[in-house]
């Protein structure tokens, strides 16, 4: 039936059942009247959010594991305090799993005409470019009955670099380069390295390196020291097609790439060599070219940054022209990329000779501990089988890597853990021996 009068004037309010009426309504709205003015009075007194005003400041960077700190300012230009529950969003990898509840969310109590700071700590949990989503805000009266709330833009953004674990071996390494730079008493001698000073016969010495000429005008007899060459140039190449996205371990194959690939530039620098840097698969991600020594670390690690692996198959014959033109005549070439046999077989080794005719060549490749302990599992029928078939793959990288040695390639084959040291290993190596 049609409501009218005081009937319908309750139920449009919500309070009656559409088609009841009830006189006892009328009690009940008189007691509640106190209620209803206490709500209609907290929601007047809540600070209104749209007008709030934030912006940030803070961390725009840290690496992967590390904690970056970003501050949000908040400033309240009405006449009525904030009291209010805030939620600072950001995208899920930007917190540790489980933890993004306590992280992200704040209480804040800001008079009138005031501004307050509060800081969100993110721990990133994968490489890249974290922005900031929206900023949630819950504006409460001062009884708490009533509450506003909005969302405001407040732009930021947080690179998370490569972890560089592997920058742990770069003073044994260091150590290494001094003794081939003639610093101390072990000196190395080859085609490629350049003079460097006289000093005294000692026992033991080569007597090739005794300086004839300096020894008659003296009364004592000198020999040479010798330093490896500086200003090479190093252009390392990752390859992140898509066999850089397999996984060993909890991180992709490229990120043991990087990893590895800046040991090696921190050492070079070091050395007073010039390094560059290529990412490619079918198209350049990135190049790095022309830093100084004291920038070119930042500048590695700040481009490594966001590369991903792409799920095509990387385009050798492509990739050998973009190197070849990247990288002045006598350079070493670094390529990180797999060992896996149709990879190198079908792309790599008919452009081969490219690279090779001008330029050293050190090919480093990630290995799955994972097979090495298959290959050593007996004691049941499975276990037999995964033996037989990680022999099988050990003897195909094997293979592999005796084609690329038979046409002047330097091969490292590494563990993830193993690679950076192996790859400034064999680095050094060329050095000592004059071939860089």
């Amino acid at each position: 039936m049609a409501l009218t009068g005081r009937a319908a004037l309750l139920a449009a309010l919500g309070s009656l059942p559409v088609g009841i009426w009830d006189p006892s309504w009328t009690g009940i709205l008189a007691v509640n009247a106190p209620l209803l003015a206490a709500c209609a009075c907290d929601f007047a007194l809540a600070a209104p959010v749209r007008r709030l005003g934030l912006t940030r400041s803070g961390d725009t960077s840290a690496r992967l594991g590390e904690a970056a700190d970003v501050t949000l300012t908040i400033t309240n230009p009405s006449s009525r305090p904030l009291r209010a529950h805030l939620r600072d969003a950001w995208p899920p990898s930007s917190w540790e799993p489980g933890t993004e509840m306590a992280a992200s969310r704040h209480r804040v109590t800001i008079p009138a005409g005031e501004r307050r700071r509060i800081t969100t700590r993110l721990r990133p949990t994968r490489r890249g470019d974290r922005q900031a989503d929206r900023v949630t805000i819950r504006s409460y009266g001062p009884l708490r009955l009533f509450s506003r709330q909005g969302t405001h833009k407040a732009p930021w953004t947080v690179r998370v670099l490569p972890p560089f674990t592997s920058r742990k071996h770069l003073p044994s390494k260091l150590a290494r380069l001094r003794e081939l730079d003639g610093r101390t008493s072990v000196l190395t001698r080859g085609e490629g390295t350049e003079f460097d000073s006289l000093r005294e016969y000692v026992p033991g010495d080569d007597t090739r390196s005794i300086d004839w000429r300096a020894t008659a005008r003296q009364s004592t007899v000198a020999v040479r020291t010798w330093r490896p060459e500086r200003d090479r140039h190093i252009l390392l190449v990752l390859d992140t097609g898509r066999t850089s996205a397999g996984r060993v371990g909890d991180a992709p194959r490229l990120d043991a790439s990087m990893d590895a690939a800046l040991l090696l530039a921190a050492l070079a620098s070091r050395a007073g060599d010039r390094v560059d840097l290529l990412a490619y698969d079918r198209r350049v991600r990135a190049l790095v070219q022309g830093r100084t020594a004291g920038d070119v670390l930042p500048s590695l690690v700040n481009a490594m940054a966001t590369l991903e692996p792409e799920l095509i198959e990387t385009d050798a014959r492509s990739l050998t022209a973009t190197a070849v033109r990247a990288a002045p005549r006598h350079s070493l070439i670094v390529l990180l990329t797999t060992l896996d046999a149709a990879p190198i077989e079908e792309g790599l080794l008919p452009v081969l000779t490219q690279l090779t005719q001008r330029h050293t060549v050190l090919l480093a490749s990630v290995a799955d501990p994972h097979i090495a302990q298959m290959a050593t599992s007996r004691g049941n029928t499975d276990s037999v089988y995964e033996a037989a078939a990680a022999a099988q793959s050990q003897s195909e990288r094997h293979r592999t890597a005796d084609q690329l040695r038979r046409r002047g390639v330097t091969v490292v084959d590494a563990t993830p853990e193993e690679l950076a040291p192996a790859l400034a290993d064999a680095y050094l190596a060329l050095k000592t021996t004059g071939r860089l």
